[in-house]
């Protein structure tokens, strides 16, 4: 009887859960979010043709990019993100470099200017007002940077994108923020660090036509926040042949451009994940999205292909929502009836290592569709935060991006090997095997009951509005 009352409570609020959001994005146009796109892509830009991206997982890839970048840059660096630590080491040997460092250099010679959220009004969540203006003021003293807080954001909300724009031919987006608020993000393979918690995190570095959507977004945010007007962003030539499309989150009312806003991000996983045949693999910071999960359980109870798997990669304790996420585990795990579910997490052997927390957001469908960007699977991110994330149809590097994921998270080689053979021979045995052993990949523990993933949808619906 317990169980079948905590089931039907579970059921009853996401379902109010749901029929919220219906209604919401009904009002403002973005229905059709709900449906998915057929291909995979969002509805508030265009994939545009002929680009070129470089995926870069963990922030010893992606942290030397940027410095590259930023070193080269010849007219502008543009950063946008959640927040910023100016003492941030961007660069380790041979000597210490900072984010203010960096970026003042860089001043000296070019327009540098950074957008980043102007932090919480109410004091329950960080950055707040007061920290996030002592960290701006931090990073401009003496310098010739130019910053911008953003306060056009909902309650209990933020902006979450993590942007870096040079030259208006080269973009970064990702996961990655230049702080070492709560872990340190320069960190990589084999994620054995000892005194700070490891991080595993993505970023994508752009070039090609789909810059300028990139280069874009930040304008219109930079124009609404300080009320100056950029030079419209020059679209780039090709230099690749990577069909991609900037998607993104932008809550309706939040910026005069953006009236009935931008739910592309949404629309883009829902479509993916209709379409799925073989494989959905997911690294989420979150897994609260009753949407997403809702489409998840259906392709368990209802299988595509006898081949069908589904695979995620979670942290082992997210910073919050941590009961949501295993709870909605919980759900997946019901619809199971055939075993082709897996669910795992990064960690390192021994007590004495603080571990390492999975903050990456890349979802790959069939090894033809790629996402990466600052999006979590969380109301947050696909109603309330702005968001940036890349889509490609590109299976080739939608492939080798996965590979590139699965043998940092295996501890081998997983190119060119079929990935339900990979699957059931390792996979299966690495998180069914007891630890240690010497994979990064561990199983989560224990999911919660139903009534435990309450938390993210009843936020959802006192905060959404």
């Amino acid at each position: 009887m317990l169980a079948h009352a905590d089931r039907r409570l579970g059921e009853t609020i996401e379902k109010a859960n749901r029929q919220h959001h219906v209604r919401r994005l009904t009002r403002v146009g973005w229905n059709r979010a709900f449906r998915g796109n057929a291909q995979g892509w969002g509805s508030g830009t265009v994939p545009r043709e002929g680009n070129h991206v470089e995926m870069h997982v963990d922030g010893t890839s992606a942290l030397p990019a940027i410095v590259a970048a930023v070193r080269g840059a010849r007219s502008f660096v543009h950063v946008a993100g959640w927040t910023v630590n100016p003492d941030f080491a961007m660069e380790r040997t041979p000597q210490l470099v900072t984010l203010r460092e960096l970026l003042s250099e860089a001043a000296r010679r070019i327009d540098v200017r950074v957008l980043v959220w102007a932090g919480a009004p109410v004091p329950v969540l960080h950055p707040t007002r007061a920290e996030a203006q002592h960290l701006i003021d931090r990073l401009v003293r003496g310098t010739r940077i130019r910053v911008a807080l953003d306060k056009r954001n909902r309650p209990m909300h933020c902006h979450h994108e993590k942007l870096i724009i040079v030259d208006g031919t080269l973009a970064f987006v990702g996961g990655i923020d230049l702080t070492d608020l709560a872990g340190d993000r320069f960190d990589g393979p084999p994620h054995d660090k000892t005194a700070q918690l490891g991080w595993h995190d993505a970023a994508a570095s752009l070039t090609g036509p789909a810059v300028a959507d990139v280069a874009e977004h930040f304008s219109m945010r930079w124009r609404a926040t300080t009320g100056e007007s950029l030079p419209a962003p020059l679209v780039p030539a090709p230099t690749g042949s990577s069909r991609v499309e900037v998607v993104r989150t932008v809550p309706e009312k939040t910026y005069a451009d953006l009236p009935k806003g931008d739910f592309s991000i949404l629309e883009a996983y829902i479509g993916a994940i209709r379409r799925a045949k073989r494989l959905i693999y997911l690294e989420n910071q979150f897994l609260w999205s009753a949407e997403v999960v809702a489409l998840l359980r259906e392709k368990l109870l209802r299988p595509p292909t006898d081949q069908f798997r589904l695979i995620l990669v979670l942290p082992r304790r997210p910073n919050n929502g941590n009961d949501d996420t295993r709870g909605q585990l919980a759900v997946l795990e019901a619809a199971d009836r055939n075993h082709r579910l897996l669910f795992g997490t990064i960690g390192t052997p021994g007590r004495e290592r603080p571990g390492v927390y999975v903050h990456a957001k890349v979802g790959i469908v069939d090894d033809e569709w790629l996402t990466v960007g600052s999006a979590n699977l969380n109301e947050h991110s696909l109603f309330n935060d702005t968001e940036v994330n890349l889509v490609t149809d590109d299976a080739a590097l939608a492939r080798s991006v996965r590979e590139q994921l699965w043998s940092e998270h295996l501890a081998f080689d997983c190119s060119g090997r079929d990935p339900l053979e990979v699957i059931e021979s390792e996979w299966r045995r690495i998180l069914s095997a007891p630890p240690p052993h010497r994979q990064p990949l561990r199983p989560l523990p224990a999911v919660s009951r139903r009534s435990a993933r309450l938390l993210g949808p009843l936020k959802g619906l006192a905060v959404d509005g």
